[in-house]
């Protein structure tokens, strides 16, 4: 019934024109009512959106004229190889008293780093602007959900330098270029649009394209003032955290879903009462910063965390987990691919005692538990509202995102094995709590070895990881991060053979190798961005680039290869050390395991209140050290991650959370 209220709300406002939101009722602090809204039912909400860490800049005026300007044609995405020089002999042949300087002449900035961070492609780009006096900047071109933020970090950095400029996007990319330069303070970017996807149109149409279509957007973008239509068409990302609307169920889902404060799903209101359980358990103070996020940068507090984890069904004693996720969100490792159009879908998995005694799921159907779930939806909500990621706007999957996911891993197994749980693995002790964000691409594919040898199970893994890499066919970058997941069952097999996950880790790297040809025909035909002439660049030259920077050698066949006869091939390595996940999870009745391949990966350690104890006995839970395990096994002491999160920590003020 609440889902027909809910469709119903929408049927009446888009097919009768009415806009709901534009009748309501504000009062003058600006809490709104919807009409016909019940005094009986109604419920006031906080707004589960941060106020934006970056100020907006004063923006140059546009130039008068190009003709005796300095202009910076830079960026080498998405055939810019032929756009490019395109755009220099226009320009020339128009303004024959300009100076064009190209990417190789004065480089990038790339993408625009966040507050307090240090980037020297940046501060070398601008130092280059200054040098050479440029007057104008032309950036491009975003064809990919990565991409187009590094594009606009140009544009971005010469209106901080106060230097004029315009972008190059393809259509489905515009959104994402403005969101990004409007996140990080320039409100009125310019953009110009090519005509569909670069990479799909053939040199002629190329230049055609940008003679035509591209050309006359640039010269438009770099020379016309504001208008005031662009003026006013800047918007302030920033929300009260305050109540910001009242109303019953039906009217406050629709009243979230019209601000873009939600999934779409149903969510629960998130009231002050409900917000307040979350708070009582964290030390946090509710306006205390966990984190200011990219890309928004949107100062996520421990009261929106809360309101967050209201909104997805987490229950209260969920908040410490909350926290963590949020916390893991700043890692450049984890969050960077998560525009991307390729899809990572972010998830978590946790290791420590808190896991058992929230009793999330560790085995068969576990992601899909409800416990597990409630995690999985305050993620792709963080994503939203903390993070400030939009579908359309800067999460560009081409074929969308599946729902995250929340993993446990079976940490008694894994001692039972006498291999580390993961967390051990990154430095942390066996009973303390852990949450390790991670991406994927690849959900379900799972590899059901028919054997109990452990040489041969390792040779299935291994060729399973040749298989899946960040893209398809292994087209993209030689080595990824990668989340192993092995049944309790097979872990039982493999453990006869390796000693440790670290063992297992050095066979696989030593055992994945792909063929030389395979590799350099994906890398050739299907590597995103590519711009290889067969006539000037052919196929075989490029297996001899590959070759030497993927450090190709003769080696005998891969296992699964020698059935063929062939003594030796050229070969090249697709895993290495440090970006292997192996867990022990899922249905321990089954023989399974499955290779996720994605971004990289963070652990945290989950703060737990003083009164944890106190809290979790009145909520009905057995005490925390119940769930205890014990081992002989010591946490290994050469993680970087470890040394990292314990550097992260030291500084307990703002930078500790502004995921620098």
């Amino acid at each position: 019934m609440f889902k027909i209220h809910i469709f119903l709300l929408f049927f009446f406002t888009v097919c009768c024109g009415q806009n709901v939101l534009a009748t309501a009722d504000c009062d003058e602090s600006g809490v709104c009512n919807l009409p016909g809204a019940s005094s009986e039912t109604d419920n006031g909400v906080l707004s589960p959106v941060g106020l934006s860490s970056i100020k907006a800049i004063k923006q140059p005026q546009r130039l008068n004229t190009l003709n005796g300007k300095n202009i910076a044609i830079v960026g080498g995405s998405f055939m810019a190889s032929v756009t490019h020089p395109e755009l220099k002999r226009l320009i020339l042949r128009d303004y024959p008293d300009a100076k064009i300087y190209v990417l190789s002449e004065i480089g990038s900035a790339g993408p625009w780093p966040g507050p307090g961070v240090i980037r020297r492609q940046k501060d070398d780009f601008i130092h280059n602007l200054k040098r050479l006096k440029i007057d104008a900047v032309i950036s491009g071109n975003g064809g990919c959900g990565l991409c187009t933020p590094k594009e606009m970090g140009s544009c971005i950095a010469a209106e901080y330098s106060g230097i004029p400029s315009v972008m190059i996007a393809a259509p489905g990319f515009s959104d994402q270029a403005k969101l990004a330069a409007r996140t990080a303070g320039v409100m009125i970017p310019r953009i110009a649009i090519y005509p569909g996807a670069f990479s799909a149109h053939t040199r002629d149409e190329l230049l055609k394209n940008t003679r035509n279509i591209l050309y006359p957007q640039i010269v438009k973008a770099l020379t016309e003032p504001f208008s005031e239509t662009e003026k006013s068409s800047v918007k302030s990302n920033n929300t009260a955290n305050e109540i910001v609307y009242k109303g019953n169920l039906d009217e406050i889902n629709l009243y979230f879903t019209q601000n873009g404060w939600t999934d779409g799903l149903p969510i629960i209101p998130p009231t002050p009462e409900r917000v307040a359980e979350f708070l009582k358990y964290t030390d946090y103070k509710p306006d205390d910063v966990i984190a200011a996020i990219p890309p928004s940068y949107r100062k996520a507090t421990a009261k929106l965390v809360a309101v967050n984890g209201v909104m997805a069904g987490c229950p209260p004693e969920y908040m410490p987990v909350l926290i963590a996720f949020t916390q893991a969100m700043c890692d450049g490792d984890f969050r960077r691919t998560l525009a991307s159009t390729h899809a990572w879908t972010p998830y978590c998995f946790l290791n420590g005692p808190l896991a058992r005694q929230l009793e999330l799921d560790c085995g068969q159907g576990e992601i899909s538990n409800i416990r597990n779930a409630k995690i999985g939806r305050f993620i792709n909500l963080a994503m939203l509202n903390l993070g400030g990621y939009h579908i359309k706007e800067n999460r560009m999957g081409t074929f969308g995102y599946l729902m995250p996911w929340c993993l446990v891993e079976d940490d008694k197994a894994a001692v039972n094995l006498n291999w580390r749980p993961y967390h051990m693995q990154q430095g942390f002790q066996l009973n303390d709590n852990v949450l390790t964000a991670g991406s994927a691409l690849n959900w379900g594919n799972n590899l059901a070895p028919a054997t109990a040898k452990p040489q041969k199970i390792m040779e299935l893994m291994a060729q399973d990881a040749v298989e899946k890499q960040q893209f398809a066919i292994g087209s993209g970058t030689p080595f990824v991060y990668r989340a192993m997941l092995i049944t309790g069952n097979v872990a039982r097999d493999l453990a006869k053979g390796y000693k440790s996950k670290e063992n297992l880790e050095q066979a696989l790297i030593a055992t994945a190798r792909q063929p030389l040809d395979a590799r350099t025909y994906a890398n050739y035909w299907a590597n995103p961005g590519s711009s290889f002439n067969e006539n000037t660049y052919p196929l075989r030259r490029h297996a001899y680039r590959i070759a030497g920077k993927e450090n190709a050698k003769p080696t005998v066949p891969p296992p699964w290869l020698t059935w063929t006869k062939i003594k030796t091939m050229e070969t090249v390595p697709v895993m290495q050390l440090g970006k292997t996940a192996i867990i022990i999870t899922g249905d321990a009745n089954r023989n399974k395991t499955m290779c996720v391949p994605g971004g990289g990966f963070t652990s945290v350690k989950i703060e737990l209140p003083k009164n944890w104890d106190k809290l979790m006995e009145k909520a009905g839970y057995k005490p925390l050290k119940s769930f205890y395990l014990k081992s002989p096994l010591t946490p290994s002491s050469k993680s970087q991650q470890f040394k990292n999160y314990r550097q992260r920590r030291s500084n307990n003020n703002f930078k500790r959370f502004s995921c620098i």
